[in-house]
């Protein structure tokens, strides 16, 4: 499925937060924006809401304590039982550098696997890139044109005159 889209290139992140705002106003939807390092203050501008991602640390931490609590008392205190040192079987002070590591390591990897399936990131062979200049100094809006109800002209209008001093399309396969 091929996308079209409208890029507007811009060389001053203070003129792209402000065309951002200016767009949004006039009822532009926009895509996303690229930019060559981040932007303080651009996810309040485009509107974009903040991240659920610690809560899914939270609770994949919460996990990892558990399995290891879990794993160290059923282990030491039922499977296998041992006096080591005379200390009781279910010892929980010897227990938290494992109970600490293993919190670590679920919470760790319970965010990247969410954010991989969130952001819909896997392997392929093609990455779209919109503009190559936004790797090293410009900035680039991107606005997805729908055929028939993008009006072209006035959307060139508008980011030309919010300053952007390129503005291009670019048809991408989705």
């Amino acid at each position: 499925m091929n996308k079209k889209f409208v890029l507007g290139i811009y060389d001053d992140e203070d003129v792209l937060l402000e065309a951002i705002e200016n767009v949004r106003a006039a009822g532009t939807k926009i895509y996303d924006v690229f930019s060559p390092y981040p932007v303080h203050g651009i996810d309040d501008v485009l509107g974009i809401k903040r991240s659920r991602l610690p809560i899914v640390a939270f609770f994949c931490g919460l996990m990892g304590t558990s399995f290891a609590l879990w794993m160290q008392i059923w282990m030491l205190g039922f499977d296998w039982p041992m006096i080591i040192g005379g200390k009781p079987h279910i010892a929980i002070p010897a227990f938290i550098p494992v109970t600490f590591e293993l919190t670590v390591l679920f919470s760790a990897f319970g965010m990247v696997i969410t954010f991989f399936i969130v952001q819909r990131l896997r392997p392929s062979l093609k990455v779209n890139v919109f503009d190559k200049r936004s790797t090293d100094d410009k900035f680039v809006m991107a606005i997805e044109v729908k055929e028939g109800v993008t009006d072209m002209s006035a959307l060139n209008n508008l980011l030309r005159t919010n300053g952007a001093i390129e503005v291009n399309e670019k048809e991408v396969i989705k």
